[in-house]
């Protein structure tokens, strides 16, 4: 779709499945299971929706899914489903790894960056786009490379280290400007310096939300945090700021991991509030 001068593509990565409760957190079982149904390990599937922008010239692609590096029992432990990755996609969008020039990632967990690196011929991970500048919050890679015992098991260092091993990182402080219609917004909660992608050109705008609301869920319903986020009270202040800019301005909302709905438009109902899923 154009979003103004913009061109946004939602590309799959696959799909992955989660455990009920840890997507679900402290919500009671009988609010959420009417829901969506769970398969027969207790676990809601998870849609693995990457972006693709095109703006001012620059190919920028924003989390790479759980990518193609994962061993059979890592695949199993993240119900991982792909018949065809990121990289695949792009290809059928003709965009080849060599024609990205900048990877965002919202924050550093597996599912968001697995697919910054491949493995190399010779069997080490390497970057898997070999021009770009991949770009991360600071903070966000303090929390990455010193994890404590509760986030060790999803900060992997094969998937964010071959970048700066070869000068391809870049380090952001805050909110930063990509391009004149793009921008880097940190959005705290699921982890300390978690960032969204706002998109604005010609009057219109779109935020990639990551995993400040995973489900389209967690927007309606400023409480429903996931078990996984390190900060469920900033969450849902955060949550509450970007929901009323949402309505304020008809703000596209565009959701990494929900299996139903890729995007769509957030609307009041008296009391309640409903996103409008639209097709891309």
């Amino acid at each position: 779709m154009r979003l103004g001068n913009v061109e946004l593509h939602v590309v799959s990565d696959g799909r992955s499945w989660l455990d009920a409760g840890a997507h679900f957190g402290i919500v009671p079982r009988i609010l959420w299971e009417p829901i969506i149904a769970l398969d027969e390990r207790h676990r809601v599937p998870m849609g693995l929706n990457c972006l693709l922008i095109r703006s001012a010239g620059q190919t920028i692609v924003v989390d790479t899914g759980l990518g193609g590096k994962l061993s059979d029992k890592e695949r199993d432990k993240f119900g991982f489903e792909a018949s065809q990755g990121l990289v695949d996609h792009l290809r059928g969008l003709r965009v080849a790894p060599e024609d990205v020039d900048i990877v965002i990632n919202t924050h550093l967990h597996a599912d968001h960056c697995g697919g910054n690196t491949v493995f190399g011929v010779g069997g080490e991970p390497i970057p898997t786009f070999p021009r770009a500048e991949y770009w991360i919050q600071r903070l966000e890679w303090a929390d990455a490379r010193y994890p404590n015992e509760r986030t060790s098991k999803t900060y992997l260092p094969e998937n964010f280290l071959p970048p700066e091993e070869r000068g391809q990182l870049r380090l952001l402080s805050g909110d930063t400007p990509v391009t004149k219609d793009v921008r880097c917004v940190v959005t705290p909660g699921h982890t300390r310096a978690h960032q969204s992608v706002v998109i604005r050109s010609q009057g219109q705008t779109a935020i990639y939300l990551g995993d400040l609301a995973p489900w389209k869920e967690n927007i309606e319903k400023l409480a429903w945090t996931p078990a996984a986020d390190v900060a469920p009270l900033d969450n849902i202040e955060t949550k509450r700021a970007i929901r009323q800019w949402a309505l304020e301005e008809d703000v596209l909302l565009l959701f990494e991991h929900d299996p139903r709905l890729s995007a769509g438009y957030l609307r009041r109902r008296g009391d309640t509030f409903q996103v409008e899923a639209i097709d891309l």
